[in-house]
C-alpha cells in the first residue's frame, strides 16, 4: 500500500510571493500608535502539588518603571502597562526558591499568560534568598529527572523549518531525527517512530496528523495547533511510571486555558492552512473560559478560487479547550481535537508520460480522520491532596483505494483497498499527595476499551488476498505508583512501578522505574535514570490473516506479547550562565521480545514505522532482540540580547537480531546526527515596535541503512522482491538539509502582525521519500526533485 506520490503540503510554493506582498502592504497601511504596553497575568503554583501560592511577589525587572504586584488567594496575579518587547520577571514566595523568568516576549496583540512553578525548599535559611534562573528546558513533570525537557509555544514557532509542528521542532533536540522531509515521524535514539506516544491533557491519543495510517505516529501535516498549547514536556527515555505502553518517547502535551479577562482573536495563513482562533471569558461573573481554533488547507482554497495546482490536499481540523472552575467542586475541563483529510491522485486524468510509472498508471483515492475528546475533573481535597479524573473518547479511520491500468488495459483495476477504524473509550484517575517539602506521592489507574474494525486487501499473484478482516473489542488496563523524595535542596530520588494487562491475549507486565538527581552546586548537576518499559504492537498487526492450505485463515499474530526495553541513562548538566547551558547524556537500551518472522529470518518489526502503511506481516513471534547506545551533547543559549541558538550532536549505534540471531543495522542506524538552529531579532522603529526576524537551521545526519531489492526477480514476479540476504547493509547517502528564515513583526496598540518565510534546501531525495519500484521494469521511481522549497506564514492577532 502506498500513499502520496509527492510532498503535498509544500505544493503551493509559488504563492509565497503573493503572501509576502499582501503582508507587506498590510503592514505599511497601519498607522503607528504611541502607547505600546500590554498586560501580563498568570498564576504562581507549587511545582509538585500544583496548588496556588497566595501573596507570592512578582516584580518586573530591568526597567525604570516601578511595576510589581502580589498574587491573590488563588495564586493569580496581574501586571498592567508592561512595555512590549523582551521583559524579565522575578517571582518569590516564603519557603520557596525564588525564580527569574528572563526574556519573556510581550506583544500588543495578546496578553501574556503565565503559569509560574516554584519549588519548595527542603532546608530553609533565615534571611537568605535562594534565587535560580527559570530553566526553560526543565520538564514540567517533577518526577522526570532525566531525558526530559519542556517546550513552549514560542519555541515551537521560532525554529526555522519547524512549521509550527511539535514533532518537527523536537527534531532539533539531541538524539532525534525526522524520518523524512515530507513526514513528521521522529526517530529517537535509533528507535522506531511506532514507539512514540502522544498525550493531550493527560489522555493517550492516536496519530494526531493528517493523512495518518493505522499503526503509525506521523504524517505530512500535524493536527496539533501550537496556538492552543501550553508549555509541554518531551521525554526521550527512562520515563516516570505514569507513562506506559511506549518504548521510544512521549509528547506530554497540555492545552492552555483561554484568557479569563479579555476576548482575543487571531488569523493565520501558512504551511498548516488558513486558521482562525478566539479565546476569552464566557462571562464576567465567572472564571469560565473558552479557547478554540479552526484550520483549513490553503491549497484547497486556492483551487476553489479557480487556480489549478499540480497537486493539492484537502484537510481541516478543529481544536478547543473549555475551562470551568468552581468554588467547591474543583475544575472541570472539556477539550477536543479532530480533523479529516483526503487526497485523490488519478493518473487516468493525465497523459501517459505523466503517469506514476513508465509502464502503467495508478488512481489513488484516500481519506483519513482522527478525533479525541476528553472531560477532566481536577479536585483538591486540600492544598496537598488532589484527584484528577479523565473520561475520553478517541477515534481514527482510514479509507484507501488504488486502481491500476495501462495502455493495453485502459479500464482501472482495483489493486489495493483498505477501510479500517478504531474507537477507544477511556477512563483514568490519578491521586497526588504532597506530604511535605521532601515527599510527593502519586498513584493512578486506567482502563481503555478498543472497538476496532480492520479490513484491507491486495491483489497478489492473480488473486485477492484479504490481509485483515476483523471487527472486535479488547481492553488495556494499567496502574502505576511513584514517589519523589528530596533528601535535601540538592539531592532528589525517584522510584516508580507501572503495570499493564492486555485482555486480547492475557499478556501482562510489571515495570520498575528509578532515578536520582544531584545538584552538585548551582551550576553543575548529575542525574541517573533506569527502568523497564513495554509496549503492545500496532493494534492492526494482531489481526493479520494467514491463509490455510485447506481454505480459510488463522490469526497467527494474535498471541504476540509486549515488546520490552530495559534502559539506563546517565546525564550531566552545566549551567554556564543564566542563558547558556551545556548538557551531555549517554544511554544504553536492551530491547527484547521483539516480533520477528521465522520464514524471513532477517525481518524485525523494529524497522517499521516511517511509511504511509505498516507491512501486514503474519506469523510473528516474540524472539527478536535489539540494542541502542549512544552519546548526546547539547549546547543551548536561550533567547537573550535578541538572539538564541541550539547546537546538538548525537553519536549512536542501533542494532537488531532477527530469527537467525545475526546482528544487523536497524533501518534507523544513521550513526550520527548534528543539528544547529538559531535566530536573531533586530528591533527597530522609533518605538522599537517592529522587529526583523532572522533564522537558520542546518541538519547533517549519516545515511540510513535500507532493504535492497532484486531487480530481475521483481520483474519476473510482478511485485517487489527484496534482497533479504543483504538487509540493511547498503546505506543511503548522508542527509543534509538547510532552512533559512526571514520575517517582519510589528506591534500596534491593539494588535500585532507578523510575516515569516522559511526557505528550505533538500539535498537527498532518499530522505524525502523511500524509493518506489516499477514492477514491470524493475527500476526505482524518484518522486521528488532536490532544490529550494519556500513556505510563508502571515499572522494577525488582536
Amino acid at each position: 500500500m502506498r500513499l502520496l506520490k509527492r510532498n503535498i503540503p509544500l505544493s503551493f510554493s509559488s504563492w509565497i510571493l503573493f503572501i509576502f506582498l499582501t503582508a507587506f502592504f498590510l503592514v505599511q497601511s497601519i498607522r503607528a500608535q504611541e502607547d505600546f504596553t500590554q498586560t501580563i497575568r498568570g498564576r504562581v503554583v507549587d511545582k509538585d502539588a500544583r496548588y496556588g501560592l497566595p501573596k507570592a511577589n512578582i516584580i518586573l525587572l530591568n526597567t525604570n518603571l516601578s511595576v510589581g504586584t502580589s498574587a491573590d488567594e488563588n495564586g493569580e496575579f496581574v501586571l498592567t502597562r508592561v512595555p512590549v518587547g523582551r521583559q524579565s520577571l522575578k517571582v518569590s514566595y516564603t519557603g520557596y526558591q525564588t525564580v527569574v523568568l528572563s526574556d519573556l516576549y510581550v506583544s500588543t496583540g495578546k496578553e501574556l499568560v503565565l503559569t509560574v512553578e516554584l519549588k519548595e525548599l527542603v532546608e530553609t535559611m533565615d534571611e537568605v534568598e535562594i534565587v535560580a534562573n527559570y530553566n526553560k528546558a526543565e520538564p514540567i513533570n517533577p518526577m522526570a529527572l532525566i531525558s526530559a525537557r519542556s517546550f513552549s509555544i514560542e519555541e515551537t514557532n521560532k525554529y526555522a523549518g519547524s512549521y509550527g509542528d511539535p514533532a518537527r521542532m523536537a527534531a532539533n533536540f539531541a538524539g532525534v531525527l525526522t524520518s523524512r522531509d515530507n513526514r513528521n515521524d521522529i526517530i529517537i535514539r535509533g528507535n522506531s517512530p511506532i514507539g512514540v506516544q502522544y498525550r493531550l491533557n493527560g489522555i493517550k491519543i492516536t496519530n494526531p496528523n493528517h493523512f495518518g495510517a493505522e499503526g503509525t505516529t506521523g504524517g505530512p501535516v500535524t493536527m496539533l495547533n501550537t496556538n492552543l498549547l501550553a508549555n509541554s514536556d518531551f521525554l526521550t527515555g527512562a520515563f516516570p511510571a505514569e507513562y506506559g505502553n511506549a518504548l521510544s518517547g512521549v509528547f506530554d502535551l497540555k492545552l492552555r486555558t483561554g484568557n479569563s479577562e479579555k476576548h482575543e482573536f487571531w488569523a493565520q495563513m501558512g504551511f498548516n492552512g488558513l486558521e482562525f482562533g478566539l479565546e476569552g471569558p464566557f462571562s464576567k461573573k465567572t472564571s469560565a473560559t473558552y479557547l478554540a481554533a479552526y484550520r483549513y488547507s490553503l491549497t484547497d482554497i486556492i483551487e476553489k478560487m479557480g487556480v489549478q495546482l499540480k497537486e493539492s490536499a484537502r484537510y481541516q481540523d478543529l481544536s478547543f479547550n473549555l475551562n470551568f472552575p468552581t468554588k467547591k467542586a474543583g475544575v472541570f475541563t472539556l477539550f477536543g481535537l479532530g480533523g479529516n483529510s483526503s487526497i485523490s491522485k488519478p493518473d487516468s486524468e493525465e497523459d501517459a508520460e505523466d503517469w506514476t510509472f513508465q509502464t502503467h498508471g495508478e488512481d489513488l483515492y484516500s481519506k483519513s480522520g482522527m478525533m479525541a475528546a476528553g472531560l477532566v475533573h481536577h479536585y483538591f481535597f486540600n492544598e496537598s491532596t488532589s484527584l484528577r479524573t479523565n473520561l475520553s473518547l478517541v477515534g481514527s479511520r482510514v479509507e484507501t483505494q488504488i486502481d491500476t491500468f495501462s495502455l493495453v488495459n485502459e479500464t482501472p483495476f482495483l489493486k489495493n483497498g483498505e477501510r479500517s477504524s478504531e474507537v477507544k473509550y477511556g477512563l483514568s484517575t490519578q491521586l497526588s499527595k504532597k506530604f511535605n517539602a521532601a515527599n510527593t506521592f502519586e498513584a493512578g489507574a486506567g482502563w481503555e476499551l478498543y472497538d476496532v474494525n480492520y479490513s484491507d486487501s491486495i491483489y497478489f499473484k492473480h488473486a485477492y488476498q484479504q490481509q485483515t478482516g476483523t471487527k472486535t473489542q479488547f481492553s488495556l488496563i494499567s496502574a502505576f505508583t511513584e514517589w519523589l523524595h528530596q533528601f535535601s535542596n540538592t539531592l532528589s530520588s525517584y522510584i516508580g512501578l507501572h503495570y499493564q494487562y492486555f485482555t486480547l491475549n492475557s499478556q501482562q507486565m510489571l515495570e520498575p522505574r528509578a532515578g536520582i538527581k544531584w545538584q552538585i552546586n548551582p551550576r553543575h548537576a548529575l542525574n541517573l535514570g533506569a527502568g523497564l518499559q513495554s509496549q503492545t504492537q500496532a493494534r492492526v498487526m494482531y489481526f493479520v490473516q494467514t491463509p490455510l492450505p485447506e481454505g480459510g485463515y488463522t490469526l497467527t499474530n494474535k498471541q504476540m506479547g509486549f515488546s520490552k526495553n530495559v534502559q539506563v541513562v546517565l546525564g550531566y548538566d552545566y549551567s554556564i550562565n543564566e542563558f547558556l547551558r551545556f548538557k551531555a547524556e549517554t544511554y544504553y537500551q536492551y530491547l527484547y521480545d521483539i516480533p520477528i518472522k521465522e520464514s524471513i529470518p532477517q525481518y524485525s518489526i523494529l524497522n517499521e514505522g516511517t511509511a504511509y502503511f505498516v507491512d501486514r506481516m503474519d506469523s510473528l513471534v516474540n524472539h527478536g532482540k535489539g540494542t541502542n547506545y549512544g552519546l548526546e551533547l547539547t549546547l543551548e543559549k536561550f533567547m537573550s540580547r535578541n538572539y538564541f541558538f541550539l547546537l546538538t550532536a548525537s553519536l549512536f549505534e542501533s542494532k537488531y537480531q532477527g530469527y537467525d540471531n545475526v546482528s544487523r543495522n536497524t533501518s534507523f542506524n544513521s550513526n550520527f546526527i548534528i543539528n544547529a538552529v538559531g535566530g536573531y531579532e533586530w528591533p527597530f522603529g522609533k518605538m522599537k515596535n517592529r522587529a526583523l526576524v532572522l533564522g537558520l537551521r542546518v541538519t547533517w545526519a549519516g545515511g540510513r541503512p535500507y532493504l535492497p531489492y532484486e531487480q530481475e526477480a521483481t520483474v519476473a514476479a510482478g511485485c517487489p522482491v527484496f534482497d533479504w540476504e543483504n538487509a540493511y547493509v547498503p546505506r543511503y547517502n548522508d542527509y543534509f538539509r538547510t532552512s533559512f528564515r526571514v520575517g517582519l513583526r510589528r506591534n500596534e496598540r491593539k494588535f500585532n502582525i507578523a510575516f515569516l518565510i522559511d526557505l528550505q534546501y533538500r539535498a537527498n531525495y532518499t530522505y524525502i521519500y523511500m524509493y518506489r519500484i516499477d514492477v514491470v521494469t524493475g527500476e526505482i521511481v524518484k518522486d521528488f526533485d532536490m532544490g529550494w522549497y519556500p513556505n510563508g506564514t502571515v499572522r494577525l492577532q488582536f
